[in-house]
């Protein structure tokens, strides 16, 4: 019995509700690499193929933002909200986590795919990443990087190094290292 003398059975299963909280926020993991063309108003199409590995109710509306690196970021709306969301947690009277948050969300543009299925990108935002006319759409697992293509090449082969020490470094020690 509860505290005022309820039955655990008149209180209602939290288990039922376990499929629907399941359906209600799924898992976003994208995977490929898409070439794409901006035209002259800063549009370009968001390929089919990326759109339909996407929830169906999150196909069209999107947030875009500056990338770490020289690139731009297209969140899902979902994905990006939740990105705000671990921010907003984090200590704000900390100088470099109100700096992080300035800097991250500056620039930050809610978007909407227009009827065909393009992307507007806002001309100071295309500036920063120095996108011209090829891109390149990079999967990055919940968000995907819009790169200038010449850039994108240009950094992969000066970053990529070898892959097996990055891994180990951020994903931790091999079994032989211990």
């Amino acid at each position: 019995m509860g505290k005022s003398g309820e039955k655990w059975e008149d209180f209602p299963n939290f288990f039922l509700l376990l499929p629907w909280i399941k359906q209600s926020y799924q898992v976003i993991r994208l995977i490929g690499e898409y070439e794409a063309t901006l035209d002259a108003k800063g549009r370009f199409l968001l390929p089919s193929a990326l759109r339909k590995q996407l929830p169906e109710d999150q196909q069209n509306e999107f947030v875009v933002a500056k990338g770490f690196e020289t690139c731009l970021t297209l969140f899902p709306k979902p994905e990006w909200d939740a990105v705000l969301d671990d921010l907003q947690n984090q200590n704000q009277f900390l100088q470099d986590t109100r700096n992080l948050i300035r800097l991250f969300t500056y620039g930050a543009t809610p978007i909407l795919l227009d009827g065909s299925g393009r992307v507007q990108l806002p001309k100071r935002l295309m500036e920063h990443a120095g996108l011209e006319k090829d891109l390149i759409l990079v999967t990055a697992i919940n968000k995907v990087e819009i790169w200038d293509l010449n850039t994108y090449e240009q950094w992969m082969s000066q970053s990529r190094g070898d892959m097996a020490e990055l891994a180990e470094r951020v994903m931790g020690k091999s079994p032989s290292a211990k």
